[in-house]
């Protein structure tokens, strides 16, 4: 708390400071007194950067939710309503004078399908200002099949994608490569995957930043349905559904298994762990428990298992540092007479 209170207080001398130098900058003469209608000059941030540098007081036309920002011009002193994108926003009385308001872009100000107009309101009149409200950056939920082809069109979902630009991530040694664009909304996109896109994370950016997906194209094991097992399944012969659409880690489906008291089963694959460094899973069950799982039928590692999704990434040093794959097994092992177990994004994670 009392660290809080010093950047407060910090920030408000910044605020200050910015308010007496752009008064004293102004071009008006400071004896006479600005009577007609209000007019905005330029818009400017104020405050801090996250490395504790002063922000700049250059002039933006682009502004993000939850920062301050400096509304420059004449006759604002008689100021009653400030609007972003048509959003009322509070602002304190003390920080306005006759050339400067400082005021907080509210988190809340919507940024899709609005005006981008900034409107300042005085007893003189009203000053109409070109100002965009930058969405935040996107977040990246899953996307849908992870094992695609090129050519294949894929699923993103996620959040704040407004006008979207979807690519292939750069890596350390690969440029990104654009991805085509067949529709969006806020919230999804369906891409075109390009060639050579196998072991590629896709990459979504807007005007304020970029998200990159978790998994890998090609990486899965689980994704909606199962991929490559060549043989096995559970040992009871009953309980796993691969198509439970009622609950999901990412996609549309999991995998429901309805485990016996130490019930198991065992899946034959034949995978190449030359590229990979981790297994990945997201696991939830009915109650809170435990289950055994292993390759190759080696050492077991015990997943937690509680009654919401919980992603997990398991050094593969963890699991025997196997150089192939070629059986994954799971068990039950609450010990108390079984648990309904969802498992979803199952696959490996690259080095």
């Amino acid at each position: 708390m009392k660290n809080l209170k010093i950047v407060s207080l910090t920030a408000c001398i910044a605020w200050v400071l910015s308010l007496i130098l752009f008064t004293s900058c102004s071009n008006d003469d400071s004896a006479s007194v600005y009577t007609g209608a209000p007019v905005i000059e330029s818009v400017m941030p104020s405050g801090y950067n996250a490395d504790g540098s002063v922000k700049p007081l250059v002039p933006v036309t682009v502004g993000d939710p939850k920062n301050y920002y400096v509304i420059h011009g004449k006759g604002l002193l008689t100021t009653q309503k400030i609007y972003f994108n048509d959003y009322d926003t509070y602002f304190r009385p003390t920080f306005v004078t006759d050339t400067d308001i400082i005021v907080l872009i509210d988190e809340n100000t919507p940024y899709a399908n609005a005006s981008n107009q900034l409107k300042v309101v005085t007893n003189s009149g009203t000053a109409v200002f070109d100002f965009m409200v930058a969405p935040p950056v996107p977040t990246f939920s899953g996307f849908n099949f992870i094992n695609c082809a090129e050519g294949d069109e894929v699923i993103i979902k996620g959040k704040y994608f407004l006008n979207p630009k979807v690519t292939l991530a750069k890596t350390e040694t690969l440029p990104e490569v654009p991805v085509t664009i067949v529709s969006s909304t806020l919230e999804q996109i369906v891409v075109k995957i390009p060639a050579n896109a196998n072991y590629r994370n896709l990459a979504v950016t807007n005007i304020s930043g970029t998200a990159v997906s978790k998994e890998a194209i090609g990486t899965a094991l689980y994704d909606d349905k199962l991929y490559g097992a060549q043989w096995g399944g559970p040992w009871a012969g009953k309980g796993v559904d691969f198509d439970y659409n009622k609950d999901s880690y990412q996609g549309e489906k999991s995998w429901k298994w309805e485990f016996g008291a130490w019930d198991g089963g065992n899946w034959g694959f034949d995978i190449d762990m030359s590229k990979y460094k981790a297994f990945r899973i997201a696991v939830k069950g009915t109650k809170n428990g435990q289950v055994n799982f292993n390759l190759n039928g080696g050492a077991n590692y015990v997943i937690p298992v509680t009654t919401s999704w919980v992603y997990m990434e398991i050094p593969l040093d963890k699991l025997g540092s196997p150089t192939s794959v070629w059986m994954v097994t799971f068990q039950e092992s609450n010990n108390d007479g079984g648990n309904t177990v969802l498992f979803d994004d199952l696959g490996f994670v690259l080095k």
